[in-house]
């Protein structure tokens, strides 16, 4: 039976002795918004094809600014899809004029989009990274999260994108994603990226840089499904039994600017999903203070157990030994 732990800063500073802070502003990450053409069942952010939530123009000019104000090593772009926002391709280009390295989230299958298509080749030319969602190598388990034929769409696209020279030419990187299918951990990353490597390269010719694992939040529709399953209670005590105090140097909330849609600033992308916006005021990126946000307490909750259990989880995958 595990204990039951009252908060989770209470269990960093039996820990750590530390609480938790903000360190550096490596990466600007920006949620551009929350529409998505599939409807995953481990979404926290709960995205949906009919989502009128879209990060404005306007909008990504004070992201523009806050990025000149940082200088971030990466600009990290998510969603939702984040092709569906129309001005994606206009925010890219000025990223990459004012010469920031610019990451996209792609869930992979949006690009089969007609209209969208271009956005492959627009990618290219930037040298955009990017990071695609494929949370199995196994047909089945990824039509169970993401939708029936999904699978064979991400395939299909993960092709046209090696053929572009992704995954191939080194200015070109594209990392996976692997997350549980259901109430577990991730294994550990190195292992299966050699796993996943194989079978993509021998089933379906496809190569990629790097496979990134990120443990499933209890939020969103995962925590529906863990509640539905009668799992959650028992996936919380799993999350909190699994406490790795090496991932707390390295915890993705203390070294970024995190951007929703709406233009508040946020701790990390679950935090946005759960609107629990930075404590530090104010807290909306057309009045951001560089240095108040650096040194800010972080925002946590149950949740934050998520990415300190086992190996660590982080959008750039695994964080700890």
């Amino acid at each position: 039976m595990v204990q039951k732990i009252t908060t989770f800063n209470q269990r960093l500073l039996k820990e750590t002795g530390s609480k938790l802070m903000g360190l550096t502003q490596k990466t600007l990450q920006v949620n551009v918004g929350n529409r998505c053409n599939q409807l995953c069942v481990h979404c926290h952010l709960q995205a949906t094809p009919t989502s009128t939530d879209i990060m404005s123009w306007k909008l990504m000019e004070h992201v523009l600014n806050i990025a000149d104000e940082i200088h971030p090593e990466l600009v990290d772009i998510t969603g939702g899809a984040p092709e569906l926002n129309h001005s994606l391709s206009r925010f890219l280009q000025s990223l990459k004029k004012k010469g920031y390295r610019v990451q996209v989230r792609t869930n992979l299958t949006v690009l089969l989009d007609r209209d969208l298509q271009a956005l492959m080749e627009l990618y290219r030319d930037l040298q955009i990274r990017l990071v695609g969602s494929l949370p199995c190598y196994l047909e089945a388990d990824v039509d169970r999260q993401r939708g029936t034929g999904v699978f064979k769409k991400s395939i299909q696209v993960l092709q046209m994108l090696n053929k572009l020279g992704y995954g191939v030419h080194p200015e070109l990187e594209l990392n996976l994603v692997f997350n549980p299918e259901s109430a577990f951990l991730p294994p550990k990353q190195s292992e299966l990226e050699g796993t996943y490597k194989e079978i993509m390269a021998t089933e379906y010719n496809i190569h990629f840089n790097r496979l990134l694992t990120i443990t499933n939040m209890p939020i969103g529709r995962f925590q529906q499904l863990l509640e539905a399953e009668q799992q959650a209670t028992q996936y919380q005590q799993l999350l909190e039994a699994s406490f790795n105090p090496e991932t707390v140097e390295n915890l993705m909330c203390r070294h970024q600017v995190c951007v929703g849609w709406d233009g508040l600033i946020y701790d990390c992308d679950f935090n946005f999903a759960l609107k629990l916006p930075v404590a530090t005021k104010p807290n909306h990126i057309d009045r951001f203070d560089r240095r108040s946000h650096r040194t800010r307490k972080i925002v946590t909750g149950p949740h934050c157990f998520g990415c300190t259990a086992g190996y660590g989880s982080s959008c750039e995958g695994a964080i700890g030994q």
